[in-house]
């Protein structure tokens, strides 16, 4: 039977088609793009449109930054770093990178508790692995350097004289009670530390020997010196006298002040206190002729 030219709708490949022809692909891809032009054109002049408004805030703040720093004639290095960071900031917040630091960071713009603990964790680790390590380690501690960026020079000295001339006396000017009930101190930590070490300023003594106790450096002991001859040259002092004087009836109790094994193993490494060292000390501030 001989089929009708007319009443075929098979492709030329011979599978059978819809009863309506499809356009090709490419030309429903064509349409697809032309139906979506419409809303890219508007997503790019949206976008075009931030970043022409960022640019123009921006230019408009750097002019009036700059004609503020002209008249107040405020450093070029500030200006210069403040742009930066104005820059860096308005960049993250057009980008919408800032809330994504913020969420990635923990409190106060720290680093999230996963993440430190794991740097700590890392770090402890790689100080194990140093420590099983066959190599001979340096004699000085990590934190030597440290240290000595939080020390004055007055303070200094004071580490000097306590490796030089061993533990110094000082005493605590007490109220005398019976049975020492009641019995409060009246002058603490007196001593002759800044006349033997030559402070600058005396009256900050007891601020280094805080700051020296604070690093670790001394400690402050409630035994006696064995040679009791500086506690009697300490209590004849007018500082110690005017203390006894005006709490009337007191008492004086002697103590002593001492390097820690790190403060002395810190003075051996890090100050001059060798006598040939200490005699070097200033050569090179010769006076100048007048």
């Amino acid at each position: 039977m001989t089929v009708p030219s007319d009443s075929f709708t098979g492709h030329v490949d011979g599978s059978l088609g819809d009863s309506e022809p499809r356009a090709p692909r490419s030309y429903e891809a064509d349409a697809s793009a032309l139906e979506a032009a419409p809303g890219l054109a508007r997503i790019a002049a949206a976008a075009w449109l931030r970043t022409a408004e960022w640019t123009a805030e921006s230019a408009l703040r750097a002019g009036r930054r700059l004609t503020r720093a002209a008249l107040t004639g405020e450093s070029p290095v500030t200006l210069l770093n403040e742009a930066r960071d104005e820059v860096l900031t308005g960049a993250q917040r057009f980008l919408g990178t800032a809330d994504i630091e913020r969420r990635l960071a923990g409190p106060n713009g720290q680093p999230g508790a996963h993440e430190r603990e794991q740097t700590l964790l890392d770090r402890g680790t790689a100080l194990l692995d140093r420590s099983s390590d066959l190599e001979q380690h340096g004699a000085e501690h990590p934190a030597y350097a440290r240290i000595l960026e939080q020390l004055s020079p007055d303070e200094a000295r004071v580490l000097r004289l306590l490796a030089t001339e061993g533990p110094q006396p000082a005493v605590d000017v007490r109220t005398w009670r019976p049975l020492d009930v009641g019995s409060v101190v009246v002058a603490p930590g007196l001593s002759m530390i800044a006349q033997h070490a030559g402070c600058r300023h005396p009256a900050r003594v007891p601020a280094y020997l805080a700051n020296l106790y604070r690093l670790g450096l001394i400690w402050f002991s409630r035994d006696t010196l064995p040679d009791l001859a500086p506690y009697q040259v300490l209590e004849a002092q007018p500082d110690v006298i005017d203390a006894v004087r005006e709490t009337g009836r007191a008492r004086i109790v002697r103590r002593s002040i001492h390097l820690t094994p790190f403060g002395g193993h810190f003075c051996r490494l890090s100050l001059p206190v060798g006598g040939a060292e200490i005699e070097t000390l200033g050569a090179s501030r010769k006076p100048t002729s007048r």
